[in-house]
């Protein structure tokens, strides 16, 4: 075997051994302000099951100042639709919470600032104005803080979990830089996609192997 073929092995050996003593599937995703930038931050850490068509997340809000988080909103691809309330038919809800309060709607969510093009599919928004524009930093997830979320839908169907995790749009108020929508920046692969990557590279290094004993 040549020292191509023996490092492609190594390779693939290394990320599946690696994948598989991996056992969550989620993304994490980084927020950062259009705007505001740095001063505006938050972790995302987003799981989602295609046999039930289940959505989980947690979202941290990591500002460094006092920007609160008062919306949650999700414009699954393509961007917009005809419909202002979006793709319809979504349930959530929120888990128990001592420091947030967050109200889910799959109704028309408003226009999300910034963004003129996005139609929000659904959303977790905080106050009474049903407006994902609106909100009360009194109700939301401030800097350190945490809150989870479910959300299920037939919707869903046939979405990525990448997809949806990369289709949020975060709402910041109340902070000293003013208020802002966050959007992902980064995302960490699943370990599916790792395992995939893992086999692609045996079955190049099998392929290669069998052409060169063919040739001997």
């Amino acid at each position: 075997m040549s020292r191509f073929n023996k490092l492609v092995f190594s390779v693939a050996a290394l990320v599946v051994i690696a994948s598989a003593g991996m056992t969550a599937r989620a993304d994490t995703i980084t927020i950062v302000g259009n705007e505001t930038g740095q001063a505006s931050t938050a972790t995302i850490v987003c799981e989602f099951n295609s046999q039930t068509n289940t959505l989980t997340f947690t979202i941290t809000n990591t500002s460094p100042g006092t920007s609160t988080i008062t919306g949650i909103g999700f414009d699954l691809p393509p961007l917009g639709n005809a419909n202002a309330s979006g793709l319809n038919g979504f349930t959530g809800m929120q888990a128990p919470s001592l420091s947030a309060n967050f109200t889910f709607s799959d109704a028309a969510l408003g226009t999300v600032p910034g963004f003129n093009s996005a139609v929000l599919d659904f959303g977790f928004i905080t106050g009474n104005s049903g407006n994902f524009n609106g909100g009360s930093p009194n109700d939301g997830l401030t800097p350190g803080e945490s809150a989870s979320f479910t959300v299920s839908g037939a919707a869903f169907s046939g979405f990525t979990a990448q997809q949806i995790c990369n289709a949020v749009f975060v709402r910041f108020q109340g902070g000293a830089a003013g208020s802002d929508v966050g959007i992902p920046t980064t995302s960490t692969p699943e370990p599916s996609s790792i395992l995939l990557l893992g086999s692609a590279l045996l079955g190049f290094g099998g392929i290669a192997r069998h052409r060169l004993r063919m040739r001997g």
